[in-house]
């Protein structure tokens, strides 16, 4: 049951808050941030920030 909670984490951790697509860069922006975006949505909030 660990393992299958882990991975269910792994999983979340991966899903972008803004467009739910699954990306590598969401758990480094998680990481690095704070915040679980994927690099597309990081820069078009900084572009855009709306």
């Amino acid at each position: 049951m660990i393992s299958k909670e882990a991975n269910e984490n792994e999983i979340s951790d991966i899903i972008c808050e803004d467009c739910n697509k699954e990306d590598e860069s969401v758990k480094q922006n998680l990481i690095l941030t704070g915040y679980k975006v994927c690099n597309s949505c990081k820069i078009s909030k900084t572009i855009f920030p709306i």
